[in-house]
């Protein structure tokens, strides 16, 4: 067995000095993709861009960024290379959780299916074992005859009775 210099590290964590928490990570571009989904976002972003604009068109002892406003684009430019990165890690937890959700959903119908059939099998047993069980009319009916019988044959053995 090899030992290794530094057991206090676990294996698949990187060697290099920088350490982060990757779920709080993701949950901050979680939060930086829901932040930028909103219509809030673009206004407020279009507010700027209006302020920016009129700013470096109208006042020139503030031009600092002129008419082609190079700057500005390379501010967009930085907030895309940023965004989009982030966005795709919320994206990819989001589809890890609906993945997960999934499973547990297929499991939960599995089991539903296996009980529904366990519960068809049951009822089929017992509607088979009630076949056979007298109703309680049925059971009226008979003992009816069988007083009738009785009735019948107690009244023939007193006439043959009453002839001897």
């Amino acid at each position: 067995m090899k030992r290794r210099e530094d057991l206090g590290r676990p294996r698949n964590q990187p060697k290099i000095g920088v350490q982060y928490n990757r779920s709080a990570f993701g949950e901050f571009a979680e939060g930086v993709a829901r932040l930028m989904g909103t219509a809030r976002f673009l206004v407020i972003q279009s507010v700027l861009v209006l302020i920016w604009v009129a700013f470096n068109i109208s006042f020139i002892a503030f031009r600092w960024d002129k008419y082609p406003f190079i700057l500005l684009n390379l501010m967009f430019s930085i907030q895309a290379a940023y965004a989009a990165p982030l966005i795709l890690l919320a994206h990819n937890r989001q589809e890890l959780r609906d993945r997960e959700q999934a499973e547990i959903d297929r499991n939960v119908a599995i089991r539903t299916q296996n009980d529904a059939e366990f519960l068809a099998r049951e009822i089929a047993s017992v509607q088979l074992a009630l076949s056979n069980v007298v109703t309680s009319d049925e059971l009226t009916q008979h003992i009816e005859r069988l007083t009738d019988a009785i009735l019948k044959l107690n009244g023939s053995t007193a006439l043959t009775a009453t002839t001897d």
